[in-house]
């Protein structure tokens, strides 16, 4: 039986999106959460509902990898946009991730650091968790001629229009950003095209044990442009997007 891929989720509209084409097997719950093993368009995989924020995010997925032996991880779902170029509705596969909210006040100023790096002036600044490039190639490659589900003028605010694939820079940090200052800080700082909280703690794990984690974010709301609430507005739309394309990576791992 060929070792499966670890899907993960933060919230259950996102995790909820896979539909008919999951097959459950089995379930086991631990600490909380239920791994449901099974196959997703006949690959071995193990979906959870991993939570919210980075210690949830590390703890399913040291479960995935250490308990279940997946050889890879997936974490899909929504996101807030940074980079004022993109709209709800387009997705971001992350070709670098960072944890923006790690790091030493020097001087008034957050100085990012990588994460378990000792946050200090004589430490190494380079930081951020990148795709190999054979994968990424992989990747692009399976997501060239993706059939993104169209948004309608709900969604758009426009005319209807197919979401775009964009590959990029996540941020991940433990707080909502919903401040437009925020918003073109991080852009600024990090070239960072969308902020969510759970995909560094991913990636940091999977680095560990040597595993490649890919983060798909599709974006629900734009960080700093409404309320905290208004990204459940798209919250179904922009989920089932995650989902299609989440179908696709899994072709490249």
């Amino acid at each position: 039986m060929p070792q499966p891929i670890g899907l993960i989720a933060a919230i259950a509209e996102e995790h909820d999106r896979l539909g008919d084409a999951f097959r459950e097997d089995a379930v086991t719950e631990i600490a909380g959460r239920r791994f449901r093993a099974g196959t997703l368009d006949g690959r071995p995989v193990v979906a959870v509902r991993g939570g919210i924020g980075k210690v949830n995010a590390a703890m399913t997925a040291t479960l995935l990898v250490h308990g279940f032996g997946c050889r890879a991880l997936v974490f899909a779902g929504i996101a807030g946009g940074l980079d004022p170029s993109l709209n709800v509705g387009d997705v971001v596969i992350g070709e670098r991730i960072v944890c923006h909210d790690y790091g030493a006040v020097i001087d008034g100023t957050l100085q990012v650091f990588q994460p378990g790096a000792p946050p200090v002036r004589a430490a190494p600044r380079s930081y951020g968790y990148d795709l190999p490039p054979d994968l990424t190639d992989a990747l692009r490659a399976a997501l060239a001629d993706a059939p993104l589900p169209p948004l309608d003028a709900r969604v758009t605010g426009g005319a209807p229009r197919t979401p775009r694939i964009v590959f990029g820079t996540i941020l991940t940090g433990d707080a909502v950003i919903n401040c437009a200052a925020t918003r073109t800080r991080l852009h600024a700082e990090h070239g960072g095209h969308a902020v969510e909280m759970e995909g560094a703690a991913v990636a940091q794990v999977a680095k560990r044990f040597g595993v490649p984690a890919v983060v798909v974010r599709a974006l629900s709301d734009l960080a700093g442009a409404g309320r905290p609430e208004d990204f459940t507005a798209f919250l179904g739309e922009t989920a089932e997007v995650a989902a299609v394309v989440v179908r696709r990576v899994l072709t490249a791992l």
